[in-house]
């Protein structure tokens, strides 16, 4: 889709708080990770457990999210910008709080996406900063 197509499309209709564009990413990007990893061919729950959390921690996430800033268009930006701004954000004990505001931005553009069912965008986003990582930590585990 068209960088301008999909700008109108994302902002035809109001986004929600971006919190709560936060708190669908976080639910979002955490199916994401469980469906890769199964994919792998793994199969016992704590093991997926442990595994996930190479990808879901805040610490993680704020460095996907770094890696993610040149790939963004302006509205995703926006999201990612207003959501790390945040007034409210209040990190755990284990997370810095600038890593969690990283995190919370990435979570937030992820929401957004899902939110306006720009799939397509969704897992672009997804799989481009993943590219190869499932793969050699399956290899890793070998």
């Amino acid at each position: 889709m068209h960088e301008q197509e999909e700008q109108e499309r994302a902002t035809s209709a109001p986004l929600p708080a971006v919190m709560a564009l936060s708190y669908l990413g976080d639910a979002v990007y955490s199916l994401y990770v469980r469906r890769r990893l199964v994919a792998l061919g793994i199969s016992h729950a704590g093991e997926l457990n442990s595994l996930s959390l190479v990808f879901v921690t805040a610490e993680a996430q704020a460095k996907r999210a770094k890696r993610m800033l040149p790939l963004l268009l302006e509205w995703e930006e926006s999201v990612r910008r207003r959501a790390y701004n945040h007034k409210g954000l209040r990190p755990p004990k284990h997370a810095s709080v600038a890593v969690y505001r990283a995190a919370t931005g990435f979570e937030a553009v992820l929401g957004a996406l899902e939110y306006t069912k720009n799939y397509e965008r969704l897992f672009y986003l997804l799989d481009t900063l993943h590219q190869g990582e499932f793969e050699a930590l399956l290899q890793e585990k070998k």
